[in-house]
């Protein structure tokens, strides 16, 4: 061990030996997460066994400390980027943008203020450009801003949209979602200080869309009782099902209302660039703010949320503090300082690694990704409709499906189907086979593939869907 331990330090050639074993690693990581089983186990007992010590006083070799987290704490955690990590939102991730993440990090960029990085600043100016092009936003107006995830992107957007809308006054103010948004967006406006009476949850209709009828209801009632409607937030896939809300109807809604009009793409938004896609999201590009999460469907590693602005003035004006020990750091309108534009202050530098992953790889290649990710969810689709032992419950919509074990020989009831796809999902789990869990739509427990990493193959689901069935036989056998 290095004697310089005291200033944190280790040799060069010491940091060249580490350094060398961790892309080591990395690199046998992504050559071999395929082949290996994407689901870890481990109760709360068992982590405590493996890790629950007291802070070391002493030193530790650096490369047994290395060793160990590598065999230790990367064995137990779910393989997010294996092709067989349906469920949730997968984060397929890349391995360019894993090291611009390492150089980030390695350099310890500040990408707050201008002063403290002009590049990084820059960088991010570039790449939200390039998002704002995409979705059809105005590039010279409009701006943005990389965030932890969509929660954060979606919080920021609340905020913007209460500041613009009801100034300091937001006692009487009220916001529409349907029963098919994300938690996060409740979340967001509980953490903002509104109450739970001011929030309308909007039902969706049998496609899981928000239903016009009863917002334009909601919202006509809540002004002849002399409150005040301000914003509405849809989903541009929805987390259960891929559902797009009628973005386009609802735009048209918020401009009569005179409402903020919010979209929450940060599952679904991505879809923009398949061939397509426009089509698909029709109406995305009239939204005031649009939340999009590039470690999801961009494929880049966690942690990478965006939210986009039509208008950049509006993040300045809502979160720019103007502190003594700042003063100096403020720059001209051109140079932006991102820390004015959103929560936090201190911020890692998350541009990096779409600007490099988009640099090597071309967009053309993201768009054949996502080509490929609703295609294969709609061969899955076909697949399980020749089946005589499923039933679609939601069709593939934006790479996602939903269905049960229900065979036509069997005639179960509801309780039985429930039951009996729980305990499938269960089983899979176990296995370790396959990262497949259960959700819930119009009251039926049901399993749900999110299929968004393209290195999954229909192999891969036939595997799945095979091992499902000879559980379910299991199952049904033993009942």
């Amino acid at each position: 061990m290095t004697t310089n331990a005291h200033k944190l330090e280790l040799t060069k050639e010491e940091m060249r030996t580490l350094g060398y074993k961790a892309i080591d690693e990395l690199v046998e990581h992504f050559d071999t997460q395929n082949s290996k089983l994407p689901v870890a186990e481990g109760s709360r007992e068992d982590m405590d066994k493996l890790f629950l010590e007291d802070a070391p006083e002493e030193p530790t070799d650096a490369m047994s400390v290395l060793n160990f987290v590598v065999d230790k704490v990367m064995s137990n955690s779910n393989i997010v980027s294996h092709p067989k990590s349906y469920s949730f939102v997968p984060g397929p991730s890349n391995y360019v943008s894993t090291i611009a993440d390492t150089l980030a990090t390695g350099f310890n960029v500040f990408s707050g203020g201008w002063v403290a990085s002009p590049a990084a600043a820059e960088l991010e100016i570039v790449t939200i450009n390039w998002l704002l092009k995409l979705f059809g936003f105005p590039s010279k107006r409009g701006g943005g801003i990389f965030t932890s995830g969509g929660s954060m992107a979606n919080l920021t957007a609340i905020v913007t949209a209460r500041r613009i809308k009801c100034g300091e006054d937001f006692s009487k103010a009220v916001l529409y979602l349907s029963d098919q948004a994300h938690s996060s967006n409740i979340k967001a406006i509980t953490i903002l200080g509104f109450r739970r009476d001011q929030i309308r949850i909007i039902p969706t209709d049998l496609e899981f869309k928000m239903s016009l009828n009863k917002l334009q209801n909601a919202i006509a009632k809540d002004r002849l009782q002399g409150l005040q409607p301000f914003c509405i937030v849809a989903s541009s896939g929805t987390t259960n099902t891929g559902t797009v809300d009628p973005l386009l109807e609802l735009s048209k809604i918020c401009k009569k209302e005179k409402l903020w009009f919010h979209i929450d793409g940060a599952y679904g938004g991505a879809a923009i660039l398949a061939k397509n896609g426009k089509q698909l999201l029709k109406g995305i590009d009239k939204a005031d703010s649009l939340t999009v999460d590039p470690h999801k469907w961009f494929y880049q590693p966690y942690e990478m949320g965006c939210l986009l602005v039509r208008n950049s003035k509006w993040l300045k004006h809502t979160f720019t503090e103007k502190p003594e020990y700042l003063k100096d750091v403020e720059g001209n309108d051109s140079e932006i300082n991102f820390y004015d534009h959103g929560v936090q202050l201190t911020r890692r530098f998350r541009a990096l690694k779409l600007y490099m992953s988009v640099k090597t790889f071309g967009l053309k290649a993201f768009r054949k990704a996502i080509d490929y990710n609703l295609k294969l969810a709609e061969q899955t689709e076909a697949i399980l409709r020749k089946s005589s032992k499923w039933e679609v419950v939601s069709p593939a919509t934006l790479a996602v499906i939903n269905f049960r074990y229900n065979s036509i020989k069997l005639n179960l009831n509801e309780e039985e189907l429930d039951e009996l796809n729980q305990k499938i999902s269960e089983k899979i789990m176990a296995s370790r086979e396959a990262l497949l869990v259960t959700t819930i739509l119009q009251n039926q427990i049901v399993l749900r593939m999110c299929l968004i990493n393209p290195r999954t193959t229909l192999e891969d689901i036939k595997g799945t869907i095979n091992l499902c069935e000879k559980f379910a036989e299991d199952i049904l056998k033993n009942a």
